[in-house]
This record gives structure tokens, C-alpha cells and sequence, in this order.
């Protein structure tokens, strides 16, 4: 995959994650701080710790901040009244945006966080791919979730990190025999489509049964 073509992909992730932490952060009632915070965060919070645990010094969201100043941007877009009434005014409208926002962004950073390993790791394990896939497309949700004071997806949401799992497995087979164009826009795709079918037909796993 080209480097245009490799940024284009990033960039639509972080469009996605940084929308989905912002309509979380005015859910939440936050001002445009918190807000921007949550929008940035979202965006690249999973990255920052790709890097980290791939010794990548400074992560590159401080060596080219492209990636912050476009979820910035984002954010302070939803944050205008206009936006965001429109999102809120028909829950159906925002569930739907929301799970759309957070379902690509999910796809596209666990196989850029595979192809990050690929490209800057001399012959990675199957486990530390995988890992590292699923770090880069759950992280930044995550710490979205924390910090708004929310349960994280990756606990309660239709499978949500088992669907970054198999789309990194998928990455990581197609690349293996197809090569790195396909692998990439293969795993994020089945990364998008069990997040879809997970919410339509409310796949889910076991759940604790509270009762006594």
C-alpha cells in the first residue's frame, strides 16, 4: 500500500473515532474543552500506546500532529449547536452515527496498528501483531469510555473487541497469501461488518448473572 494510500486510511480513522468521542463528550453535557479532549483522545490515544509498546519514540502523533490538529477540528465541528442538535433529535439517527463512527474507526486502526508493527518490526509473532492490532483499535475507545465516566465498550458492546480480534486474524491470513492492500482493507472490513451484524442481531457474550 502506497504512503498516500496508507494516510487516507488513518485519516478516515481518526475522522471516525475523533466523531464518536466527540457525540460522546456532548452526550455527557462537557464544554468545548472537554469535548475536543475526548474527540482527540479517542483518535489517538490508541496509537500513542501502539508506539509505546513498539519502542516507536515519540509516537507519532507528536512527531506529525496531523492526526490531532484533523480530530480538533472534528470536535469543535460537532461541538456547533447546529451539528449536534441534528444528532441528537432522533436517537435512532445518533445510535445508528455513533455505531457507524466507532465501527470503522475500530476496523481501520486495528489493521493500521498491524501494518505499523509490519513495516517497523523485524519478523513479528502472530501474538504481538494481534495484540498490537487490537491495542491500536480499542485503546483510544477505551480511554474515551474512562474518561466520560462510562463502562467501556469492550465490555458490555456486541463482541466489540472480539471483532477486532477476527479482523486482525483476517489481516494477518490475507496478508500472509494476498499481500498488504488486500489484508488491510479485509480485516477493517470484517471488523465493520460483525460490528453491524453484532448490533443488529444483538450478538453479544455470556453476561454474569447478578441474580443470588
Amino acid at each position: 500500500m502506497s504512503e498516500t494510500m496508507f494516510l487516507i486510511f488513518e485519516l478516515i480513522g481518526t475522522v471516525a473515532f475523533a466523531a464518536s468521542g466527540a457525540i460522546t463528550g456532548i452526550s455527557k453535557k462537557m464544554d468545548i474543552l472537554g469535548v475536543a479532549t475526548l474527540g482527540i483522545v479517542t483518535a489517538v490515544g490508541g496509537g500513542v500506546i501502539r508506539d509505546v509498546i513498539l519502542g516507536l519514540t515519540p509516537p507519532a502523533t507528536f512527531s506529525n500532529p496531523i492526526y490531532a490538529i484533523i480530530a480538533l477540528t472534528v470536535s469543535v465541528i460537532i461541538f456547533i449547536p447546529a451539528v449536534h442538535r441534528f444528532l441528537f433529535k432522533n436517537k435512532k439517527v445518533y445510535d445508528f452515527i455513533m455505531l457507524l463512527m466507532d465501527s470503522a474507526g475500530l476496523g481501520i486502526f486495528t489493521v493500521v496498528g498491524i501494518q505499523t508493527a509490519m513495516h517497523k518490526m523485524q519478523s513479528p509473532g502472530v501474538f504481538l501483531l494481534i495484540f498490537v492490532g487490537m491495542v491500536t483499535g480499542i485503546g483510544g475507545g477505551v480511554l474515551r469510555d474512562v474518561l466520560s465516566k462510562s463502562t467501556p465498550y469492550i465490555f458490555i458492546k456486541h463482541f466489540y473487541a472480539c471483532a477486532s480480534f477476527f479482523g486482525a486474524v483476517a489481516c494477518i491470513v490475507l496478508w500472509h497469501f494476498l499481500g498488504e492492500q488486500i489484508a488491510v482493507i479485509g480485516g477493517a472490513a470484517v471488523v465493520l461488518v460483525l460490528r453491524l451484524l453484532a448490533a443488529h442481531f444483538r450478538w453479544s457474550l455470556p453476561k454474569a448473572n447478578s441474580d443470588k
